[in-house]
């Protein structure tokens, strides 16, 4: 399967290249028979890289904008690499459906809401919310920093990642709302250990 393969070949290149990412807080996944959703910080390719890596052989359905789809090369390979499409503008049943399905199935859902404030990170973080609610799943927090792209990986940037501990939506309104936050404050407040970390 070609997620196997480059799954493989992407550990290799970024550990030849010292750019793997060390990662923190593994315990924290859910375990191997179970569906849940990750949500991640995110600031360019390469946090997605080292989040497939850190979870292989599972693997992770990456929630991706619907344009990257329309792309010629690009389209069929991050659809080959188990990526989902989303209109982010005009959002319909399938943002929801798909990964409910993935879930029940017992796979990994991906999303990449960021830790700071904007009407687009706010719709990905109230998806992500609103996914585990309906789905009644885990959703795991986590956070990466280190390098962003190609250029920055062949400078040999050290990478970060850590997952926080899973926790699930209740019902309502209101406590969606309230997981909203907290999920807010979990990705910040990881941002921060790592950020620390990096500087000791």
């Amino acid at each position: 399967m070609l997620y196997d393969f480059g799954a493989r070949l992407v550990n290799a290149f970024l550990t030849v290249n010292g750019s793997k990412a060390k990662v923190y807080g593994k315990e924290n996944l859910p375990n191997e028979e179970e569906g849940y959703i990750v949500a991640c910080t995110h600031n360019g390719y390469v946090d997605i890289l080292n989040l497939g890596v850190s979870i292989f052989p599972r693997h992770i359905h990456f929630m991706a904008k619907k344009q990257l789809f329309d792309v010629k090369v690009l389209g069929p390979l991050i659809a080959n690499l188990n990526a989902f499409p989303v209109d982010r503008d005009n959002p319909g049943p399938s943002v929801i459906k798909i990964p409910r399905q993935l879930i029940k199935e017992g796979k990994i859902v991906g999303i990449f809401p960021s830790g700071t404030r904007s009407s687009e990170n706010s719709d990905l973080k109230q998806g992500a919310i609103t996914i585990a609610q309906l789905s009644k799943a885990k959703i795991v927090p986590a956070a990466y920093i280190g390098p962003r792209n190609l250029k920055e990986v062949l400078q040999r940037k050290k990478g970060y990642l850590i997952y926080g501990k899973p926790f699930t939506v209740d019902s309502g309104k209101e406590a969606r709302e309230t997981s909203m936050e907290f999920l807010e404050a979990e990705l910040n407040r990881l941002t921060q250990v790592l950020k620390d970390m990096e500087m000791k």
